[in-house]
């Protein structure tokens, strides 16, 4: 006779094995039911998840199964920039809707790591995932030698790790775009506002060559890009009619942008390496009485939402972000199905340029 299974209120705690004593069935039946219910019949199943139900037995421990298989099911996608920035970044909300949408489906967690080490002193984050997506090169290198130490699958995205998958987009080909199309119509007084270009903090003028990005870095490859479409059309993009700003953020784009149009001569396109900071360029250029495009053509980069939503629409470089993250999550989750990719971009052409 059977063992009864300890009710509810009981101290005694309900176990996989007593459930299983209980229902007469295996405790890989049981288990299978909870995380594979595909091996089951539906009725069979029906009538676990029932009695488990009553029994108040919620499934398998799952610290318990990642201490006995080394598996957790959790999928680490490291952030370059801190937590809380990717929470403002429409780019980074909009990829890290994508990852989320597929690791739903795979009924996969999510853990979001900083890419900095100080979060990693004194314990071992990143001993917890299973397999990582890396958004972005991290400031500090000694993270990304934590992560290899793990020998776990690793995505990279938006730059390249030798040995490992990585996923990017068509950034010199994109900003190309965007620039042939402003030098195209006879714009040559153009400023442009990047992003992290000098490796410092410091905002303003990118002067005496103090270029630091190496040339494998997005902003290196739009800043390139937008040089040669320069000479290309006859002009010349020199230090000083390009701008640094330490992050993607209005405050930065707006603190850019005033210095930008104090310029002598002024002038008459700003080519910005996001969205956020065209849409901080635009409001900076209302301000000031100016008429967008007649006295100043703006083109950004990403194509957020809000690029398409304010008037007038923004110009910019479209890039699929939602679909770079799903791509992600479906490469990290089955590596041997993909090889590193590329994705296309295009110019959207709108209002402001």
């Amino acid at each position: 006779m059977s063992k009864p299974v300890p009710s509810k209120g009981s101290s005694q705690r309900v176990t996989l094995k007593s459930v299983a004593r209980e229902l007469s069935v295996s405790t890989a039946s049981i288990s299978n039911a909870f995380n594979r219910p595909d091996q089951l019949s539906v009725s069979l199943r029906d009538r676990i998840l029932r009695e488990c139900s009553r029994l108040g037995y919620h499934g398998p421990n799952a610290a318990a199964r990642s201490l006995r298989t080394g598996a957790t099911g959790i999928v680490g996608v490291m952030l370059a920039e801190r937590l809380s920035y990717n929470f403002r970044d429409s780019c980074a909300t909009e990829f890290l809707q994508g990852v989320s949408e597929v690791l739903d489906d795979a009924r996969a967690n999510l853990l979001l790591m900083p890419g900095r080490d100080d979060f990693y002193n004194h314990q071992s984050l990143e001993s917890i995932p299973d397999r990582y997506i890396v958004y972005g090169p991290p400031s500090d290198l000694t993270v990304l030698k934590r992560l290899m130490r793990q020998q776990k699958p690793v995505v990279t995205v938006d730059f390249s790790l030798e040995n490992n998958l990585s996923l990017n987009v068509d950034n010199y080909g994109g900003a190309k775009k965007a620039a042939d199309h402003v030098f195209g119509q006879g714009d040559g007084d153009v400023v442009v506002i990047g992003l992290r270009l000098n490796g410092t903090d410091q905002s303003g003028h990118m002067e005496n060559n103090s270029l630091f990005n190496p040339a494998t870095s997005i902003s290196r490859k739009r800043l390139d890009a937008y040089r040669d479409s320069a000479l290309a059309h006859g002009y010349t993009l020199a230090d000083d009619r390009v701008l640094n700003t330490r992050e993607s953020t209005w405050a930065e784009g707006v603190k850019a942008a005033r210095k930008a149009l104090a310029m002598s001569p002024r002038p008459t396109a700003l080519l910005c390496m996001s969205d956020q900071l065209a849409l901080a360029a635009l409001s900076v250029a209302r301000d000031l009485g100016l008429n967008v495009p007649a006295d100043l053509r703006i083109v950004g980069f990403d194509d957020i939402p809000e690029a398409r939503q304010i008037h007038p629409t923004l110009t910019t470089v479209y890039q699929p972000s939602i679909e770079k993250g799903r791509l992600a999550a479906k490469m990290v989750l089955n590596p041997e199905q993909h090889e590193s990719c590329v994705l296309p971009t295009h110019l959207e052409i709108r209002e402001t340029g």
